[in-house]
């Protein structure tokens, strides 16, 4: 099987949110930068379901901001947030159904060094080494260590640079699932998917 037929394509995506958040477990996110290729299994993520859920960026209807929520499904929703990390979100739902799973964490697979230059900011420091399970721990620590920024909001996930592969490790998907982390709304609700007793896991 070529990496093309591995990539995950539209009609994953189009399916309920927390479907494809279940079925994402396991799979293997891949960006090709000019830096070079990282990847990693993804270990956590979290659910936003449309314009009735407090905590999805949908909750106040149609902006030029959350445009991207309401477009196709299969692409990419990234957003600065405090104006300080770029979170990764892969849009799901048929289009014009605002919804999406925010990719909190994965276990580095490829591209270790690139992402740890990235995390130091470019700067060389043999005194300084962020621990491997720390690389991609958290949406902005994934996004900074990828070298995933807001270039790649609405990007098409079902080819070229910015993708993901089909789930590798099928037995990666016994999860749990738990309230959403670091939101103030809709924290009631079970939408935070991930790998039980996984190092790599945030929060």
């Amino acid at each position: 099987m070529s990496v093309l037929e591995m990539v995950l394509q539209r009609d994953f995506y189009v399916r309920p949110t927390l479907k494809v958040a279940h079925d994402l477990i396991g799979s293997v996110l891949v960006h090709e930068s000019h830096g070079g290729i990282t990847a990693g299994m993804i270990v956590e993520v979290e659910a936003y379901i449309g314009e009735a859920d407090p905590a999805c960026h949908a909750a106040t209807g149609f902006s030029d901001r959350n445009a991207p929520l309401y477009g196709p499904p299969g692409s990419a929703y990234v957003y600065l947030s405090y104006g300080v990390h770029n979170l990764f979100n892969v849009v799901t739902e048929p289009e014009g159904m605002p919804s999406a799973v925010l990719i909190r964490a994965v276990e580095p697979l490829e591209g270790l060094d690139l992402m740890r230059d990235r995390r130091l900011g470019g700067k060389k420091n043999p005194k300084k080494r962020i621990h491997e399970t720390l690389l991609c721990c958290g949406p902005g620590n994934l996004t900074r260590a990828m070298g995933i920024n807001l270039k790649e909001n609405r990007t098409d996930l079902s080819g070229g640079r910015l993708f993901i592969q089909v789930c590798k490790n099928p037995s990666a998907r016994s999860v749990v699932w738990s309230r959403r982390i670091g939101i103030s709304a809709g924290v009631d609700a079970l939408w935070r998917c991930y790998i039980p007793q996984n190092q790599y896991v945030s929060g």
